[in-house]
């Protein structure tokens, strides 16, 4: 599961081409003289996407390998490139964070961009980290996983006592045997003690 990049835009219905509020990218799985050429792609596929999803409307575009999700929100829209393993509920989930933080970032100031921000934004490159494993940006998936680990704790911790179970089985069988051992000893004990005793 890998997220390639996330895009920020403003979708206008007058204007021709969404404009790009904040980029950021990891193209570092890529070949060194491909890098280029991904990241100019990103910004294409990206803008096509941004343009061709309805305000309050969520989508998905499978491409090869890879889908792209948008979601626009009144006009700021949310674009993620992730690798076709990447659940769509904890992609879209971290595209309404990323439309959150911006809006708390840069409040309305969006809606007067007429020209692509090479301005960068820290917090996309750090979502853009951070939101790699997927449980981080869907809350339920994460408490899920939690539930996973925990069942899986639970059932070697009933198969250790049950271990333990046989084991103390085991222990008891011997003990009884102990007993048993303890009994024949202190009765030829007392015998042996009986003959030797002076009047």
């Amino acid at each position: 599961m890998k997220i390639t990049a996330l895009l920020v835009l403003k979708c206008a219905p007058e204007a021709s081409d969404p404009v790009i509020l904040a980029n950021a990218s990891d193209v570092s799985h890529f070949g060194y003289f491909q890098r280029s050429s991904v990241k100019e792609f990103v910004v294409f596929v990206g803008r096509t996407v941004a343009s061709r999803t309805p305000p309050s409307q969520r989508q998905s575009v499978q491409h090869e390998e890879y889908k792209v999700h948008a979601y626009n929100r009144n006009g700021l829209c949310a674009v993620g490139f992730m690798d076709d393993h990447y659940p769509v509920r904890s992609a879209f989930s971290l595209l309404n964070q990323v439309i959150d933080e911006y809006q708390k970032s840069f409040g309305e100031a969006w809606r007067s961009a007429k020209e692509d921000s090479s301005q960068p934004w820290p917090y996309l490159n750090e979502a853009l980290n951070k939101f790699q494993d997927p449980a981080e940006a869907d809350k339920l998936l994460k408490i899920q996983r939690e539930l996973d680990e925990t069942k899986i704790i639970l059932h070697k911790t009933i198969d250790s006592v049950l271990a333990r179970g046989e084991k103390l089985d085991s222990l008891v069988e011997k003990s009884s045997d102990l007993s048993m051992a303890s009994q024949m000893f202190y009765k030829q004990a007392k015998k042996t003690n009986s003959c030797c005793t002076i009047l």
